[in-house]
C-alpha cells in the first residue's frame, strides 16, 4: 500500500471539501407556503435573507401568518440541505461523510 499517496489524496479531498463548504454559504434557496403567498429566501448558512408576504395575507389572523412563515422557512431549509448535499456529493463522489 502506498500510504503517502493515500495521505495526499485525503488531503486533496479535505481541501476540496473546505472550498465547497466556503462556497455553500453563497447558495440560496426559496421556501414557499400557501401557493407562494409567503416566500422565504435562505442562504447556505441557513440564514433568512429575505421574506416576502403577499399583502392580501395581512388581513389574516396572526397565528395563520405565523404558521405560513414557519412552513416557508422550513421548506427553504430543506431545499438548502438538498443543494448542500448535492454539492458535497460532487466532491466526495457520493460518499456520505
Amino acid at each position: 500500500m502506498d500510504f503517502g499517496g493515500m495521505l495526499k489524496k485525503a488531503q486533496e479531498m479535505q481541501q476540496k471539501m473546505s472550498e465547497v463548504k466556503a462556497s455553500l454559504k453563497n447558495i440560496q434557496a426559496e421556501g414557499v407556503a400557501n401557493n407562494g403567498a409567503v416566500k422565504v429566501i435562505m442562504n447556505g448558512d441557513h440564514e433568512m435573507i429575505k421574506i416576502d408576504i403577499d399583502p392580501k395575507l395581512m388581513t389574516e389572523e396572526k397565528e395563520v401568518l405565523e404558521d405560513l412563515i414557519v412552513i416557508a422557512t422550513n421548506n427553504a431549509k430543506k431545499e438548502i440541505e438538498v443543494k448542500s448535499s448535492e454539492e458535497m456529493s460532487k466532491i466526495t463522489g457520493g460518499l456520505k461523510l
